[in-house]
């Protein structure tokens, strides 16, 4: 028996259309059935404070539809799968206080979690966390600054032409604007009185708009 959104349904054999399963604070033991990466309409999986241990299945990235996936409070080990990087879906994570290790799997969703849901997890890290990967500060620092050095000069040239550019447009663009005005008559007269009809047909507008209200 399954209570989804005010409804209740029963299911027999046909549990790929189960929406959330939720067996939180139970006293389960073993591992995850590598099954349940079946399950591609689930949408909410909640096994946290358990006794589960082993690795996460390598294959929940399938799990695609996924919102909500909490594994806290269990003794899970080994390496976040890679495949977690492909849950785009993903709102809501929790993996804290178990044995993780390694690097967390890249992507936009799992970098955007709070650092609190990896917590207890001493073999973790990667972004978001501030412990650095093994190898890390080897490969990039010296990329990081030999980069950053051309680009900085490269950006103040590019302002510079902005700037100089931008001011002799507008600098030209004035007095061609201007000049027009002053030297031709009828171009002058038409735009004063294109310039007056329109401020009272704006004004005409304004006072009919504020009487209606």
């Amino acid at each position: 028996m399954i209570e989804w959104q005010g409804d209740e349904r029963v299911f027999f054999s046909t549990m790929k259309l189960v929406k959330s399963i939720d067996l939180s604070s139970n006293k389960l033991s073993g591992q995850i059935p590598y099954e349940i990466t079946n399950l591609s309409d689930l949408i909410a999986l909640d096994l946290s404070k358990n006794a589960l241990f082993g690795e996460i299945p390598q294959k929940i990235g399938e799990m695609k539809n996924l919102l909500t996936l909490d594994l806290s409070r269990n003794s899970f080990s080994g390496r976040m799968p890679s495949s977690m990087s492909q849950m785009s879906l993903l709102n809501y994570l929790d993996v804290s206080f178990n044995n993780l290790s390694g690097r967390i799997p890249t992507s936009t969703q799992l970098q955007s979690f709070q650092t609190s849901r990896y917590n207890g997890n001493i073999g973790l890290c990667g972004p978001p966390l501030t412990k650095k990967c093994p190898g890390d500060e080897g490969l990039k620092v010296p990329l990081v600054i030999d980069e950053s050095e051309g680009d900085e000069e490269d950006i103040d040239e590019l302002h510079i032409w902005f700037y100089v550019g931008g001011g002799m447009g507008f600098v030209t663009g004035f007095w061609i604007a201007c000049g027009g005005l002053l030297l031709n008559h009828r171009g002058r007269y038409a735009f004063f009185h294109f310039y007056d009809s329109f401020r009272d047909w704006v004004y005409v507008k304004v006072v009919v708009f504020i009487s209606s209200l």
